[in-house]
């Protein structure tokens, strides 16, 4: 059987990974005033809005996810005759219409396949299975990564639903963002008054840097430290910590808004990546999305595993 994977573009994984595993991407598309930017997950085009005169309107920025009549055209168009079974991972439907518009999609998808299969030569029936990972960036690499390594162990439809549905459940994303006024900024203008003025001010006065933690379609700070670099410092070094007591899935994805070298430069992350090899687990790093990015700020440290429930510290 051929099992299809599709993820958004704010799945955090880099674009050969995506290419060699044969991932479809439902890009997701970013308007910033008059221009709109297709974010294709092209590393070097998100480095360079980075660099770009649009970037410093990011907070105000709309994101614009596929709706469900083009997620039915792709599907139709192509993915029911490239596939016989396909698993669409999306990011949290807290946090975005994607999942729905994919929910709404395969209503349609399923009932126009046939005829479509039948010409192409394939009489078997054609699946779809929608699945919200419930988390955001690399915390949703995570999902996307389980599901390429059963699809090549040979596991069963059956199987890869009931484990999807089960990581998704149990995986965990930090974040630490550099810019709380950014934060606040694109919270107003998405209308979330999560991150309040007296926070922000008083967040940037002391260098205080919130630890936020996205479990179950919900986010929420864990932590508030002193200064960026010891915010992420404890941060990996507390990854480290759950990887050596033991994770769900052999892998931790991590995306950072800037330039790889930059990640790789942080204190902790060197240790963090010597504990994953250590203990036979990955450690997938990309480059932060567009849609990401403009959503949390240039600089932000995004990370993600699937492990039992845990308190952070």
């Amino acid at each position: 059987m051929r099992i299809g994977i599709v993820v958004d573009s704010a799945c955090d994984l880099p674009m050969n990974y995506l290419h060699q595993n044969n991932i479809v991407l439902l890009p997701i598309a970013v308007r910033i005033g008059q221009t709109v930017l297709p974010d294709q997950r092209d590393e070097a085009a998100t480095l360079a809005f980075l660099q770009g005169p649009l970037s410093d309107q990011g907070a105000e920025a709309e994101t614009i996810p596929y709706t469900a009549e083009q997620i039915r055209d792709l599907f139709l168009k192509q993915l029911v005759t490239d596939f016989d079974q396909v698993f669409c991972l999306t990011i949290t439907r807290t946090r975005s219409p994607l999942y729905d518009n994919a929910v709404q999609a395969g209503y349609s998808i399923l009932n126009e396949y046939k005829p479509i299969r039948q010409a192409a030569g394939f009489n078997s029936p054609f699946s779809l299975r929608v699945i919200d990972t419930q988390n955001l960036f690399a915390a949703q690499a995570v999902s996307a990564v389980e599901a390429v390594r059963m699809r090549d162990s040979g596991a069963t439809v059956q199987q890869m639903r009931e484990r999807l549905e089960q990581v998704a459940g149990n995986v965990h994303g930090y974040m630490v963002t550099r810019d709380l006024y950014y934060m606040r900024a694109r919270a107003r203008h998405k209308g979330d008054r999560s991150v309040g003025l007296f926070s922000a001010a008083l967040g940037s006065a002391l260098d205080i840097k919130p630890v936020l933690h996205g479990y179950r379609g919900e986010t929420a700070p864990v932590a508030k430290i002193k200064g960026f670099d010891n915010a992420v410092q404890t941060l990996f070094d507390f990854v480290g910590k759950r990887v050596s007591h033991g994770l769900m899935t052999p892998v931790v994805c991590v995306s950072y808004g800037g330039p790889l070298d930059e990640l790789r430069a942080l204190p902790g992350y060197a240790q963090l990546r010597t504990t994953c090899d250590a203990h036979g687990v990955a450690l997938m790093e990309a480059v932060m999305s567009l849609t990401g990015m403009v959503n949390v700020g240039k600089g932000a440290v995004t990370i993600g595993f699937a492990d039992e429930l845990h308190t952070f510290g």
